[in-house]
C-alpha cells in the first residue's frame, strides 16, 4: 500500500510540472511522502 501512495504521489508531481496542476501542493505532498517513507524505513531496521 505505501508504494502504491508513493508511485501515486510521484505521478501527480509529474503532472504538476508538465501541466502546472496544483503546483507547490503536490510537490509539499511529495516531501512529506518521502519523509514518511524514510521514518517508516529506519524504524522497521531499528526493530531487527
Amino acid at each position: 500500500m505505501l508504494w502504491g501512495l508513493i508511485g501515486l504521489v510521484v505521478l501527480l508531481w509529474l503532472f504538476g510540472f508538465i501541466f502546472n496542476v496544483v503546483g507547490n501542493l503536490i510537490h509539499l505532498l511529495l516531501v512529506v511522502a518521502v519523509v514518511l517513507f524514510l521514518v517508516n524505513l529506519f524504524r522497521g531496521r531499528s526493530r531487527s
